[in-house]
């Protein structure tokens, strides 16, 4: 599943259709197509791994799940879930939710809970972690209206850098590790970003679907954990595991 920095990467991508007349909107999407036909796109946003295309009076929220994708210019040889074409291009979704939004983006979404975007909030992120007290960290770094964005890749990451162990439960960590993970969550965020941008995202994973440190002959153990039962990576004696 694409997390929030992939999902930036589409918004730039497709920049450049921002201000045009969409001539025409296809596929299987459950969506009147001609409703969109013809209107201006005004801007396009994402909310953690919601991609948004906005129109003057209502939005299409697209969401990439697992096995989503998109193409520009030329289509797949599958239909698309959703296409828009333009007078001299088109872009298509593949394999993802679609849903029209018929109220301003701001009522629904929290801005400060998204780690990509400029109104993200350190305080208000730590505020609502702390209100899961019983839960273990590798669920609640995973609940996206607290760390909207944040998937697995980012989640084992960010907490080998702060060095806690992902089934620690909330109440016993550290106040200061607490604040370390959170800011972790944007700062590996922009760095996942720029190494997709350059397409070498994976030569700087630590632990995620890695056997062993590298340079070294510790063992990075892989387990399903929590609630969610999404699976971690994680090395014990390094990362410490915070319980009763």
């Amino acid at each position: 599943m694409p997390e929030g920095p992939s999902i930036v990467i589409l918004k730039e991508k497709i920049s450049y259709l921002k201000n045009k007349i969409v001539a025409e909107a296809s596929g299987y999407a459950e969506l009147d197509m001609e409703a969109i036909a013809h209107r201006k796109i005004l801007d396009f946003k994402t909310w953690g791994k919601n991609f948004f295309i906005c129109f003057s009076d209502f939005s299409i929220r697209i969401h990439l799940g697992l096995f989503g994708s998109y193409q520009f210019h030329e289509p797949k040889k599958v239909n698309p879930k959703l296409a828009l074409h333009f007078n001299d291009d088109s872009v298509y979704f593949y394999v993802c939710t679609v849903k029209r939004i018929d109220v301003p983006l701001d009522t629904l979404y929290d801005w400060t809970a998204d780690v990509m975007s400029e109104q993200w909030s350190t305080v208000k992120a730590l505020e609502k972690l702390k209100k899961y007290p019983n839960k273990k960290i590798c669920d609640v770094l995973l609940d996206q209206h607290i760390f909207s964005g944040v998937g697995n890749i980012i989640k084992n990451e960010v907490l080998f850098r702060a060095r806690v162990h992902p089934e620690s439960i909330v109440q016993y960590i550290p106040s200061k590790k607490l604040e370390e993970i959170t800011e972790e969550c944007r700062n590996y965020s922009f760095d996942f970003l720029r190494w997709r941008k350059g397409n070498e995202l994976s030569r700087h994973y630590e632990v995620y679907q890695q056997r062993e440190l590298k340079g070294t002959d510790q063992k990075v153990i892989k387990k399903d954990t929590g609630m969610t039962r999404r699976t971690s990576y994680f090395i014990d004696g390094i990362q410490k595991r915070y319980v009763r």
